[in-house]
């Protein structure tokens, strides 16, 4: 099996350092590339961008579960819209790799969404490395029905299109939901197969509450997507499950639970190509990054 090890990977055409990157949500309007860019990372996946500056969910939105190493967050796509992510973009130094994680408005109504999608895609297209493409987040209301089959096929198909009219196309990946069954999921894969986008990032958060150790608090707490510990082992799964039905030929970036490199490497055993964090991040610190990679 390959290890993490701190030597480079091409990906998707991209060459990246190593495997360990940082998971969309924690630099939400690309504000923080060059410091974040300071602590190791391979590589940054910015948003979730939106086209239009919005607020999110009311606060109090993002809580710890310190006893599980996780959190729950409902933070709602809250974030400084498209035209503030790209003066950020066009501001960095740093030349590491960026991905882009795109979403609708929450007051997008479904049956327009893809207009949102598609606007940040040919905006974004100049300044980022990568998209993806969030359908499955659990914080924005009716997001996750994106998820449908012919929705989905609708969605990725468009986008295809017009990055193949693009001089220098750029990788799109899917971000999947932990709690797809495995009929959604195989639906999932037969569109990522005819629509022949570049990978997949498995999983987002989960809105289950499987094996967390203050039921009185969790419900307190109330909705919001779960991560961190609790959902290392549904990650895992899903990564292996991914790898198994496209014989390890779909890029996969596994992300979910990763706390300590035992924790990484079970990701690539199970068939990840790159790994991110984030919860990790926050109970691991800034030196999550050189406790993962093993030095080649």
């Amino acid at each position: 099996m390959p290890k993490i090890e701190s030597r480079p990977i091409q990906v998707f055409g991209l060459d990246f350092p190593h495997r360990i990157g940082l998971a969309a949500g924690f630099d939400k309007n690309a504000a923080y590339i060059d410091g974040l860019s300071n602590l190791g990372f391979a590589f940054i996946e910015i948003g979730a961008v939106t086209p239009l500056a919005q607020a999110g969910n009311p606060k109090q939105r993002l809580f710890r579960l310190k006893k599980d190493k996780a959190l729950i967050n409902r933070m709602g796509f809250n974030n400084k819209g498209l035209k503030n992510t790209i003066l950020n973009l066009k501001k960095r130094k740093s030349k590491i790799i960026i991905g882009a994680n795109i979403g609708k408005n929450t007051d997008t109504p479904n049956s327009q969404a893809n207009n949102d999608y598609i606007l940040l895609f040919r905006e974004l297209h100049d300044y980022v490395d990568y998209f993806t493409v969030n359908v499955s987040c659990p914080n924005i209301k009716n997001l996750k029905e994106l998820q449908d089959k012919d929705s989905l096929l609708v969605l990725l198909s468009e986008l295809k299109r017009i990055n193949s009219q693009k001089a220098a196309p750029k990788p799109i990946l899917l971000k999947i939901s932990p709690d797809l069954t495995l009929e959604q999921l195989d639906d999932t894969l037969a569109i990522i197969k005819e629509t022949e986008i570049d990978g997949i990032v498995a999983v987002n958060t989960t809105s289950t509450r499987n094996g967390l150790s203050d039921d009185e608090r969790i419900t307190q707490i109330g909705a919001g997507g779960l991560s961190g510990l609790p959902l290392k082992d549904r990650a895992t799964e899903i990564i292996r499950y991914i790898s198994e039905k496209t014989n390890g030929e779909l890029p996969i970036i596994g992300v979910g639970g990763i706390m300590t490199r035992q924790d990484a490497q079970e990701k690539i055993d199970a068939g990840a190509t790159l790994l991110q964090v984030y919860t990790g991040l926050v109970y691991e610190g800034p030196s999550i990054v050189k406790k993962l990679n093993v030095k080649s």
